[in-house]
Parts: structure tokens; sequence; C-alpha cells
């Protein structure tokens, strides 16, 4: 039971350095895009980068949610 919540503790700091990661580096692009004035498709490419790190981000934290309440 120890180890499985270490693994989840785990999980979930990778999850938080990801949104956090995602996060900062979104804004970042956003912000080089619009004073070096790159195509919009570079920005909705940013976007889906950070809308996939968010979503993995969720279905992590949803997967030792459900594993937690299930024990």
């Amino acid at each position: 039971m120890d180890r499985q919540r270490d693994q989840d503790t785990a999980q979930m700091r990778l999850a938080a350095v990801v949104i956090a990661v995602a996060m900062v580096a979104w804004l970042a692009m956003q912000w080089l895009g619009g004073h070096y004035s790159w195509a919009a498709k570079w920005a909705y490419l940013f976007d889906l980068a950070a809308i996939g790190a968010f979503v993995w981000s969720l279905l992590v934290t949803w997967r030792i949610w459900r594993r937690r309440n299930n024990a």
C-alpha cells in the first residue's frame, strides 16, 4: 500500500510539473510569436501542444483519484 501511495505521489508531482511547464512554455511561445510576428499556424501548434499536456495531466490525475477512491 505504501509503495502504491509513493507511486501516486510521484505521478501527481509529475502531473503538476507538466502543467506548470506547459503553461509557462505556452505563455512564452505566445509572447515570442507576437513579438516576432510568427504565422498563426505556429500559435495553433503551441495551443495544441499545451492542450495535449493539460489533457494528459487531467487523465493521470483522474486515474490516481479513481485508484484512491476504490482502495
